[in-house]
């Protein structure tokens, strides 16, 4: 039995925008943001068709689920574990301001260095996988669309393909606004079929 669940990254933020750490501070998206929604909720009504919609609870996933919600007729499902990693005292900062030692201890291994006040992205892989494994038991041979975080569904892909969370960074390229990601669950084993791909076949707005 074939279960394939797309993993779409929320729409734009002011933060985001200035690439900077957003994680547990709830912003909501901006104007180019709902317009990569909408593009999102085009996927998914002419390409996708899913037969749930799960989302984080954090507003800006929130904002992001909503027009695929309407348009398809379906309640989302909000999951606290699919929240984006609490980042600490990196929240509202780009990396480039936080303090050398800190900065570069994190990126050399963010599990060893968490950032300080923060959530360890080890345990949120933990959190995510458990999420997902419950998504492909409840719709199994099914299709879901999950509603998520860039470094959240990054962690995932690495638990799932046995891949090193700490290196999730090195691994894994972040994830556009909307962008999607595509896992295939069959026979107890994951695939990744697609990573980062736009919702539409069009240039979205960054």
């Amino acid at each position: 039995m074939r279960t394939t669940v797309v993993l779409a990254r929320h729409g734009r933020t002011e933060w985001h925008h200035g690439n900077r750490y957003t994680g547990s501070t709830d912003l909501p998206i901006d104007s180019v943001g709902v317009r990569q929604a909408e593009f999102l909720r085009t996927w998914a009504v002419e390409e996708f068709r899913p037969d749930a919609l799960w989302s984080s609870p954090m507003l800006r996933a929130r904002q992001t689920a909503a027009p695929t919600a309407e348009a398809l007729g379906l309640e989302p499902t909000v999951d606290a574990r699919l929240r984006e990693v609490d980042f600490g005292s990196a929240e509202g900062k780009m990396l480039s301001e936080l303090p050398p030692s800190v900065g570069q201890a994190f990126e050399l291994d963010p599990v060893a260095n968490p950032f300080p006040d923060g959530e360890n992205v080890a345990d949120a892989a933990v959190r995510v996988h458990g999420a997902f494994d419950q998504i492909v038991r409840r719709h199994a041979g099914g299709k879901v669309l999950v509603v998520a975080h860039n470094t959240l569904i990054r962690l995932l892909v690495c638990r799932v393909l046995g891949l090193a969370v700490k290196d999730y960074r090195r691994l894994l390229p972040a994830l556009g606004p909307a962008a999607l990601v595509r896992l295939r669950e069959q026979d107890g084993t994951v695939g990744l079929e697609a990573f980062n791909v736009p919702a539409l076949r069009t240039e979205i707005p960054q």
